[in-house]
């Protein structure tokens, strides 16, 4: 709408067609009936120019506080992560505290727990700003609630699988469950985490594959990386054994390895001969454990097995596994040895029989 037809919709009703308008001339408007219009018009701005700017101020002013809120909200979110961020050189003033500091797993947590935060800043503050603009301008907002409302629980509805994996992964990340580097049994799938997101958490399986689990699935979390780890070994013996003689032998191989490079790094405590884990007729198993870097148990077990198996052997002391065979059991004698075999002249009716029966004497009767 151009500014003439505002000002002479302004300036009130139209003057009745003149006989020249009826016959389809146009009349030519009077100087004077211009100049009404005109003052019209003026009035009509004078009256509700105040209005106006006071609107237009009411909603420059909500802008701007909007905009000055986010802009201090999000620097505020952004200094509380960077002090998150940094990295500290011990959790409780020991150094098991500062070998749990994981810097890629903090720099990551941080920055998603930073990310949740400025975006919910900017929604709050930007829709509350939108809605008191919209008020400023006498629009009624209950119907836009309402259909807002109704909108939103017909969304939460058909993803409320999208709405719980994001509530999930929210909460796994502000509690710190797992991060990157860290070994999960997430019971839907286990390996090493590689990527923490808010729907989707990326595990590395065992054999190189990668799993993509919802975090909305995930019912129960096993964390094999946080703390330490425990590496427990069973040796198997014969039950005649000499158990002095074992403990020795595994106390000499565990002194020996809490020395050497790097296990003396992966080792968190005293390899320790627990006893005697069970004991059957013909074989014990002794229990050996030791408390060792998360995620390095089994690195430390396969050691240890192989410094053991060499250390008895040399010991002369055979590990045993299953049901024994004793070495110097007496071989069973064979039933049939005593049995001689068949023979041809068993049968009288043999050729061989035949052939060897004695010939009768000749007769001398007469």
């Amino acid at each position: 709408m151009s500014l003439s037809t505002a000002v002479l919709r302004a300036a009130g009703p139209s003057p009745s067609p003149s006989p020249s308008e009826s016959t389809g001339t146009p009349a030519v408007p009077s100087f004077q009936d211009a100049q009404e219009r005109a003052s019209n018009a003026a009035g009509w701005v004078e009256e509700n120019w105040s209005t106006w700017l006071a609107i237009g101020l009411r909603v420059l002013l909500i802008v701007v506080i909007a905009a000055v809120l986010r802009a201090v909200v999000r620097r505020a979110i952004t200094k509380l992560i960077d002090r998150m961020n940094r990295t500290v050189g011990a959790v409780d003033g020991t150094a098991l505290g500062g070998l749990l500091v994981n810097a890629e797993r903090r720099r990551q947590r941080s920055q998603a727990i930073g990310s949740v935060l400025r975006s919910m800043a900017s929604f709050l503050i930007l829709g509350t700003a939108a809605l008191m603009v919209l008020g400023t301008f006498q629009i009624n907002l209950a119907p836009l609630l309402a259909s807002a409302g109704v909108a939103g629980v017909a969304i939460g509805f058909g993803a409320r699988n999208l709405v719980t994996d994001f509530l999930s992964g929210v909460f796994m990340i502000l509690e710190d469950q797992y991060g990157v580097g860290d070994t999960i049994d997430a019971g839907v799938a286990s390996g090493e985490v590689i990527e923490v997101g808010l729907r989707v958490t990326k595990l590395r399986g065992d054999n190189g594959e990668i799993w993509y689990v919802r975090n909305g699935e995930v019912k129960r979390i096993g964390n094999l990386s946080q703390g330490w780890s425990t590496a427990g070994v069973d040796v198997t013996v014969r039950s005649d054994e000499d158990l002095d003689k074992v403990r020795e032998t595994i106390g000499a191989v565990a002194e020996r390895m809490s020395k050497e490079e790097p296990w003396n790094e992966m080792l968190w405590g005293p390899i320790e001969v627990l006893g005697l884990d069970s004991v059957l007729l013909d074989s014990m198993v002794v229990r050996v454990s030791a408390k060792t870097m998360p995620g390095k148990s089994l690195t430390v077990e396969r050691e240890l097995r192989w410094r053991i198996k060499r250390a008895f052997d040399a010991a002369d002391i055979p590990i045993v596994g299953g049901a024994t065979v004793p070495v110097d059991a007496p071989a069973a004698p064979d039933p049939t040895a005593g049995v001689a075999a068949p023979s041809a002249y068993a049968s009288t009716a043999s050729p061989q029989s035949v052939a060897a029966s004695p010939i009768p004497p000749p007769s001398t009767a007469k």
